[in-house]
């Protein structure tokens, strides 16, 4: 193999890895973000559970009664 095709071909495959690492970097930054919604949204279920079982479903501010219309 020629050493002009030899250098071809590495300057190929890093060029590859570059692209790989970059999107590996993006996967892990998306992971993350994931993650951290996912917590975040087992905390609020978490207080939606401690809040039926203290009293009920959580209502709005305005009270339970029925729209004017009923």
């Amino acid at each position: 193999m020629s050493t002009e095709r030899l250098q071809h071909r590495i300057n190929e495959l890093e060029s590859r890895l570059a692209f790989q690492d970059d999107t590996l970097s993006s996967l892990n930054d998306a992971l993350a973000a994931q993650q951290r919604s996912i917590l975040q949204l087992e905390r609020s279920i978490e207080k939606l559970i401690e809040q039926i079982e203290e009293g009920g479903y959580p209502s709005a501010e305005a009270g339970d009664e029925p729209p004017p219309h009923y």
